[in-house]
């Protein structure tokens, strides 16, 4: 009998970071169905992290239940993502989602973006 492992989530998530997105959905614009993030290509480095609201899932984007609403992850972000934290952060100047990424090989001296 072959027993299947679960698979790891592909992103850790802080219990901020899940408050943050419980928020986000609270005030969500009508027909959203959770917040994704994603990889695009921008900055001095190559990548960037974005967030945004969503109204449907790609076949591809990985799906992390919180409690306060869904995450989805990029399906072409995934391999540059895998094993990061998500925490959300704000103090006296800044707030933001921070993310702790062991692929990334360099940051931009701005941290808009990063390279694998």
């Amino acid at each position: 009998m072959t027993t299947l492992r679960q698979r790891p989530a592909p992103l850790i998530l802080t219990p901020s970071a899940e408050a943050r997105i419980a928020e986000l959905m609270g005030r969500a614009p009508e027909g959203a169905t959770g917040v994704k993030l994603s990889t695009p290509r921008r900055g001095c480095s190559g990548l960037a992290y974005s967030v945004d609201y969503v109204t449907e899932a790609k076949p591809f984007d990985e799906m992390i239940e919180t409690p306060g609403g869904t995450l989805y992850v990029d399906g072409g972000s995934i391999l540059y993502l895998v094993g990061s934290t998500m925490d959300w952060v704000e103090d006296d100047f800044t707030a933001g989602f921070v993310f702790n990424n062991p692929n990334a090989k360099g940051a931009c001296g701005c941290g808009e973006s990063f390279t694998v």
